[in-house]
């Protein structure tokens, strides 16, 4: 099992204090949701159709219920038991399963997963399995069919984060604007004793304050989401603190003040009352009911942002007994005043004297009450990024300790887009409620649907144990389904219209992807080619270094051999660089880098694959030149050790650089500056460029580049270290010079073209694809590439 903390934690993370911070700071980013859902659970029902006091009961006890079987028993102790090293959410399930039950359909073939994926995973709970769990597995692997369906219920699974992401904080926001808006019709017929004076000013009011309130604080809500994580929850943690303390010390008196006896309707009797007696408009009822956990898959979602102890701890602890009194409380006075107006809206159950108070801060948490969903929408789509199955888009993490937190500015607005255009287009909160209770409920039944696999393929339980999971919480969850499903045409229908948007995207992208990599995979050339045939098309090697980005692992990309043919000459130094995606979360530094050699040594041709996870942050490092050097001055020193076939892989001699403490001083000397001196150093051993480049005027733009530059030497030779052998070090002095010569960067530009006759679904994704990736904000690879220094050659893909 994973550590409780994030692989990535430094060490004072584990301390005391470092706990109650993050404690503190999961109660208003993770349990904002779940905390303001009493704003909504009983306003989106039907005035018509809590016709008694037993119907509230039964409610009562289904809201009860849900909260312990979902909420407390299903995610707080069972899955968050399950996390990818530190990560939690659908993809991070479902890269769990890619690892232990070879499920993935992501764009890598055979070669790849034999050079990248040949460390074990150290985390799976036990290594015991039985015949039948075997026979499930094998037939798992065997039928590509099942492999479709897990990536499409992962797909699936994160639609629906996305979608509850922007309903939420519409139905959030707006239910306390309602709240404005009641407040302000008392007291306008305090004032004015005319009952038609008293009808047009609440319609004024229904019309023009709550809308307007609404979108004024969702946009104040996503402004403030480039802030980060950790800002966020020091501001929205106080807010969410008092409102629960609020919230709880109301509900308590209302349970006194009212019925105290509701405590006793808990009982299920009362819920098997309810399906006995059910018709349509009381199962309707229950499409509401499953609002009381909204925000439970959050607390899964958002596990890489903190710990999982604290929010294990904080959810038990605070808020599931303080949800619970509040929900009682406000039962009891629905029991006893259902003849009263808006009876079922939280802001009634209020004491007259603290109404104000409560307005106040009904408007404030539920603004926080977002938080939630959309972290948690971060979250899962950094993780679809990482295994490309969504656009480019750029991520801009927000803390240098804890990985897992993220921003992503694209995503943000267009959320912020799509949670006005619900507040504004339905303005009804029993609309909006439709909608996100089906989210819900959806997400998670995909949770339920991939924690079954979990349980039988990384957990290895008997298979009867995951049968046992899916049947109980499935058939609660597809009960609530079901009623949320009668309400379709009421408002959830615009959750299959995001449904729709985002597959699509989805499903474009990682089509595309896949298909390009199938035409590179097709069209590659074999190493022999550019080594053996190369020699008779006359073609010379220019100084420097040339480095080919491409997706392959093996062989030569179509488009090098392209840019060849029509242009013989190449450099002096080439590397081959492919950037691979592990479905892991993260890769330790010092098993990020494969080195490979290419051909005979005298043709100083090198492989490199950068290996990644889906929540390493890449693409901010501005360095990578200089690591890919580094490490292959490593695994050219490495080739003269004796161990060398323990750390080789099958495929071209591939080399995990930079664990091999025996290397230290034996390989090549990084000088940042000019100012440094090493010792032992030969100038001679220095390229003629570097004296060359000292001598540049010294502007601002030039200045700034020379501290970027990082130069390489030999290391001084000591009786302590291993001899370097002579032909290691010309190999090195070569490299040397190739790099201070300069450095050119290849990049294929593979552009997708349908064949004549394919069908329509075909063409609309490719043309989705190709949209999306002319319009990118990131590029394709990882490195800041000079726009000076950069070819690209362009490619016509026909699929």
């Amino acid at each position: 099992m994973a550590s409780q903390f994030h692989p990535l934690f430094k060490t004072n993370t584990k301390t005391w204090n470092q706990s109650i911070l993050l404690s503190f700071q999961i109660i208003g980013v993770v349990y904002g949701q779940l905390s303001t859902a009493p704003l909504y659970v009983f306003g989106t029902m039907r005035v018509e159709d809590l016709e008694s006091e037993e119907v509230v009961y039964e409610l009562f006890s289904f809201i009860f219920w849900t909260l312990t079987i979902i909420s407390l028993i299903k995610y707080a102790l069972i899955v968050l038991k399950v996390d990818d090293k530190g990560e939690g959410g659908t993809f991070a399930l479902y890269s769990l399963l890619c690892r232990n039950a070879k499920v993935g359909l992501l764009p890598c073939d055979r070669t790849a997963n034999e050079v990248t994926l040949h460390d074990q995973d150290t985390s799976t709970p036990n290594n015991k399995n039985n015949s039948s769990d075997s026979r499930t597995r094998k037939a798992i692997e065997k039928h590509k069919s099942c492999h479709y369906l897990i990536l499409f219920l992962a797909l699936f699974g994160s639609c629906m984060t996305i979608g509850v992401a922007v309903l939420t904080p519409a139905l959030s926001v707006l239910s306390a604007s309602y709240g404005v808006q009641r407040s302000l019709s008392d007291m306008a017929h305090l004032f004015n004793s005319s009952q038609h004076t008293q009808d047009l000013v609440s319609n004024a009011l229904y019309k023009y304050v709550p809308v307007p309130a609404a979108c004024v604080i969702l946009v104040a809500l996503f402004v403030v989401q480039s802030c980060g994580t950790q800002k966020i929850g020091f501001m929205f943690a106080p807010i969410i603190s008092v409102w629960l303390l609020f919230v709880g010390v109301v509900g308590a008196y209302n349970i006194f003040y009212w019925d105290v006896k509701i405590i006793y309707k808990i009982s299920p009797v009362y819920m098997f009352k309810f399906v006995m007696n059910v018709n349509v408009s009381r199962w309707r009822l229950l499409g509401s009911t499953i609002l009381c956990a909204a925000g439970s898959e959050a607390m899964f979602a958002d596990l890489g942002h903190f710990s999982k102890k604290s929010i294990k701890i904080t959810f038990i602890c605070l808020i599931y007994p303080i949800l619970v009194i509040c929900y009682a409380g406000q039962a009891a006075y629905i029991s006893k005043n259902l003849q009263e107006r808006d009876f079922n809206h939280l802001s009634q159950s209020m004491p007259s004297h603290i109404k104000h108070v409560f307005i106040v801060l009904s408007l404030l948490s539920s603004a926080v009450g977002s938080q939630a969903t959309i972290t948690a929408s971060f979250s899962i789509i950094n993780q679809c990024l990482a295994l490309n199955c969504f656009p480019r888009v750029k991520v801009i993490h927000t803390s240098k300790t804890i990985y897992g937190q993220i921003y992503i500015p694209d995503v943000n607005w267009l959320l912020m887009i799509f949670s006005l255009t619900v507040t504004v287009g339905f303005r009804d909160l029993v609309k909006i409620g439709n909608a996100t209770g089906l989210a819900i409920i959806c997400g998670m039944l995909v949770t339920t649907n991939l924690m079954s696999l979990i349980i039988a393929l990384y957990w290895e339980k008997k298979l009867t144990v995951s049968v046992l999971f899916l049947v109980c919480f499935g058939f609660v969850e597809a009960a609530y389904v079901s009623a949320c499903m009668l309400q379709f045409h009421k408002g959830a229908w615009y959750l299959v219209i995001l449904l729709v948007v985002s597959m699509t995207v989805m499903l474009s992208w990682h089509y595309g992807t896949v298909k390009k990599y199938e035409f590179d995979l097709q069209n590659k050339v074999s190493t022999e080619w550019l080594i053996d045939v190369s020699p008779g098309l006359g073609i010379s090697r220019v100084a420097g270094i040339g480095f080919i980005y491409t997706d392959l692992v093996a062989g030569i990309p179509a488009f090098f051999s392209h840019f060849i043919t029509n242009l013989p000459a190449f450099h002096q130094v080439l590397i081959l660089v492919s950037f691979k995606s592990m479905p892991v979360p993260h890769v330790l530094e010092r098993e990020r880098y494969l080195i490979g050699r290419i051909g005979p040594k005298d043709d100083k041709i090198y492989r490199c694959i950068v290996r990644y996870g889906y929540c390493d942050n890449i693409r901010e490092t501005s360095d990578f030149e200089e690591e890919i050097i580094s490490s292959i001055g490593e695994f050219i020193s490495i080739e003269q050790m004796s161990d060398i076939e323990s750390m080789v892989s099958a495929e071209e001699r591939m080399i995990v650089v930079g664990q091999s403490s025996s290397l230290d001083g034996n390989a090549l000397v990084p000088m940042v500056n000019e100012s440094s001196k090493q010792v032992g150093i030969n100038e001679s051993q220095i390229s003629p460029v570097l004296e060359n480049e000292s001598d540049m005027p010294s502007s601002s733009s030039s200045s700034r580049r020379k501290k970027k530059k990082v130069r390489f030497m030999l290391p001084e030779d000591k009786s302590s270290s291993p001899k370097m052998q002579a032909s290691v070090r010309k190999e090195l002095l070569e490299l040397i010079e190739a790099r201070e010569s300069g450095s050119a960067y290849f990049l294929g530009q593979s552009h997708l073209v349908v064949r004549d006759g394919s069908n329509f679904v075909k063409r609309f994704l490719i043309m989705v694809f190709r949209f999306f990736e002319k319009n990118g904000r990131e590029p394709p690879v990882a490195l800041r590439i000079p726009h000076a220094a950069l070819v690209e050659v362009g490619m016509i893909c026909t699929i």
